[in-house]
């Protein structure tokens, strides 16, 4: 998953290409908390925020809240906007000593190095230069130079970035790297909308940015909130779904956002170990407890595949994942489930 249009794409066109699907529910049984919902557009797809409250002051404040604190987000961790902190940061590059950066930005950065060393590189913060071109080529239906591409992917590497926690310093150790929190930071914005409702009084919510889901305590009656996993087809109705509770889910997939010259598909996910996309079809949806780590690892999981993907997912507690694989024509459709998958699916 990858970050275009903050001013562009995956923050503004699709985030990531299948999502998971709030389902409808039964209204609320407990008469004192009524349903309330607003959207809005931040990283380049739509957030909605769901809430029961008992008044509707109550829902406006603290959804005003949990959106002022996502805008904020969207300020910092925005890679279009070449004003916010992030694109400071890569401009800088390379670092001549390591640079000072806000709390929430060096959060960010640290579980992506985290995830990156986890994942073998499988998730890379530094894909910025990658995912320029790729994107330049999807809308011009054309493959990149390979002469740039080679450029670009000398300046990806998940060890030429390097946090410092006793300072909360970061160092770039290349001139050409730029940074893209395309994969992790809306994963981190539903989280800290949640969060911000907690703070307001308000525990029973749900903050959707696309395919990235955060999940508070459940409406009033039901054991989670339902969600339903869209198949790899995107025009299917889902037939898993999952309840969540003081949980997140996210979904990474390319039914959406292709390239395809000479009659190859090319997706838009790429492997930073190699700089080039993947192959075949496929959707992941990773469950964790924080949407920061779901983001992330659903981004992972997509590029190791079935057999390493699950691996990196059974070694994380309280996680669980599915992929679903299919050849280039669609045919050949093939489930992997992570060994927890199967204790919070209902299919």
């Amino acid at each position: 998953m990858n970050l275009a249009n903050f001013a562009g794409q995956r923050w503004l066109g699709l985030a990531i290409c299948c999502w998971a699907i709030v389902c409808p529910w039964e209204p609320a049984k407990a008469a004192e908390l009524a349903r309330f919902n607003q959207t809005q557009v931040h990283m380049g797809v739509e957030f909605e925020i769901v809430v029961y409250a008992a008044e509707k002051s109550l829902a406006d404040q603290g959804i005003a809240a949990a959106f002022a604190r996502i805008a904020e987000l969207d300020g910092k961790l925005n890679d279009y906007n070449l004003e916010s902190e992030l694109s400071k940061l890569s401009a800088s590059a390379p670092t001549p000593q390591p640079v000072p950066v806000s709390d929430d930005l060096f959060h960010v950065l640290s579980k992506a190095e985290q995830v990156a060393s986890l994942s073998g590189g499988a998730f890379d913060a530094t894909i910025g230069p990658l995912t320029k071109l790729w994107r330049r080529a999807r809308r011009q239906h054309q493959l990149p130079d390979e002469a740039q591409l080679k450029e670009a992917f000398a300046s990806v590497g998940y060890r030429k970035l390097q946090t410092d926690s006793k300072q909360r310093r970061v160092s770039l150790h290349h001139e050409k790297m730029r940074l893209d929190l395309g994969g992790i930071a809306k994963g981190f914005a539903a989280d800290e909308g949640l969060k911000t409702l907690a703070k307001s009084g308000i525990a029973r919510a749900l903050v959707r940015a696309s395919g990235d889901i955060a999940a508070g305590d459940p409406p009033p009656g039901e054991m989670g909130w339902k969600v339903g996993l869209a198949p790899l087809n995107p025009t299917e109705e889902p037939t898993t779904f999952v309840y969540l509770k003081q949980q997140a889910i996210s979904t990474s997939g390319e039914a959406r956002q292709h390239l395809i010259v000479n009659g190859r598909r090319y997706s838009h996910l790429i492997d930073p170990r190699t700089g080039q996309p993947l192959s075949g079809r496929l959707s992941v949806t990773v469950i964790a407890p924080r949407g920061i780590e779901a983001d992330a690892l659903a981004s992972a999981v997509a590029v190791l595949g079935p057999e390493q993907g699950n691996k990196l997912i059974d070694s994380c507690p309280e996680t669980s994942a599915l992929m679903i694989t299919a050849a280039d024509d669609g045919t050949n459709v093939q489930k992997h489930a992570s060994a927890r998958f199967a204790t919070v699916a209902n299919e």
